[in-house]
């Protein structure tokens, strides 16, 4: 176990010795936030997802709050996901004052199922209960049905937004996840376990310009700068606060990190498509499932899930055998709606059927870019035992 260490986590940053020294170029030089290197990040960014604007935050979180923002989510308004995510997706639209409801999964793709999704729109059009967004969330790196979903909101008259936390290197219909070419925007995260990282980090990408522009006001507390000196002809230090805002501005430390892994961004995903390869070959035998990619998809595989299909094994059986064999496993995810805040909100969330299933049976393996295929095959060994 000496040489395994690399799989005592389900996952981890890789951080190479150009990377720091990216960073040690911000912190030796004149800019320590609001520096070029920033500006450099998200064109990097920008160019890499093919998107029209992109404004770097400190988290994945920010960048949800200031899409819901941008969309003019607030008291009143209705929001739907995806129960099988992590809790900000719905969180940053109850902070506005919004409703959250969810809609369940594919059993399959593990995304928002097209066929349920309909169902509860032909139901919600008759208690003239639309909702203004509609957030679909890239579960484990494997997009959803965006065809589908897309032609549902111009029927409906819904927003679609892509919470792409999970999906940074991505593709769909052969365009990358984040070019927004099926909703108003795309929530990438830079938390050490995601596809790169920043440390803390995430961005916004959005499609349109006045989108953008109000985006960049909302991370600096709601102020304007340049637009207001040129139209009012007033002096380089003026500034106005236009509404309420955050501050979630990232470092220049953070966005040299970030231009350096967005180098590697190519080669980490060929490794994990890989290394998820080299997981279903060896445990094809078993009865276990994993999540299906559609056939027009690339994943970025930022999560390699399975289902325990045999109902005399119990997953966290599994769970504590592979933590006592120093195997980093992790449930992703506890379903939202099952969370205590929510369950206290009054509501009743009906239909979640497959999203609960396949929380009760569903465990994600070790997978990052600093595995190999022999740290895969010694993990399904070691599943290989648990199963005999």
């Amino acid at each position: 176990m000496k040489n395994r260490k690399a799989i005592e986590r389900y996952s981890t940053q890789a951080i190479s010795e150009l990377d720091k020294l990216k960073v040690k170029e911000a912190l030796d030089s004149d800019f320590l936030t609001g520096g070029p290197l920033v500006r450099e990040f998200e064109e990097s960014l920008a160019s890499t997802i093919e998107s029209k604007h992109v404004i770097s935050l400190n988290s994945g979180t920010a960048a949800l709050q200031l899409a819901y923002r941008v969309a003019n989510i607030k008291t009143g308004s209705l929001v739907w996901t995806s129960p099988i995510t992590f809790v900000a997706t719905a969180n940053a639209a109850k902070l506005l004052g919004a409703e959250v409801d969810f809609v369940d999964i594919d059993e399959d793709t593990l995304n928002i199922s097209p066929e349920l999704l309909e169902h509860k729109l032909i139901s919600a059009k008759k208690k003239n209960k639309i909702p203004d967004v509609i957030t679909v969330v890239h579960f484990g790196g494997s997009p959803c049905d965006l065809d589908k979903i897309f032609s549902l909101a111009g029927k409906y008259n819904f927003k679609v937004l892509e919470d792409a936390s999970h999906a940074l290197g991505a593709s769909y219909n052969k365009e990358k996840i984040g070019q927004n070419s099926y909703s108003f925007g795309s929530v990438f995260s830079f938390h050490p376990v995601k596809m790169i990282t920043t440390g803390e980090g995430g961005a916004l990408s959005l499609k349109s310009n006045s989108h953008y522009q109000r985006a960049l006001s909302l991370r600096s507390h709601g102020i304007e700068y340049s637009p207001i000196i040129r139209e009012k002809e007033m002096p380089g230090w003026y500034y106005e606060q236009k509404e309420l805002g955050y501050n979630c501005r990232i470092s220049e430390m953070q966005a040299a990190l970030g231009v350096s892994q967005l180098k590697k961004l190519e080669e980490f995903v060929k490794i994990r498509n890989s290394l998820a390869k080299s997981y279903k070959r060896h445990l094809s035998p078993l009865p276990i499932k994993w999540q299906k990619l559609l056939d027009n998809c690339i994943s970025s595989y930022h999560l390699f899930t399975i289902e325990i299909m045999d109902k005399n094994l119990k997953r966290d059986d599994l769970y504590n055998y592979l933590q006592e064999n120093k195997i980093g496993c992790q449930v992703h995810y506890i379903p939202v709606h099952l969370q205590p805040y929510y369950q206290n909100q009054g509501y009743t969330y009906d239909g979640l059927k497959n999203a609960e299933a396949y929380y009760s049976r569903c465990l994600s393996l070790p997978l990052h870019q600093n595995l190999t295929n022999a740290d895969i095959e010694f993990v399904c060994e070691t599943i290989k035992k648990f199963f005999k």
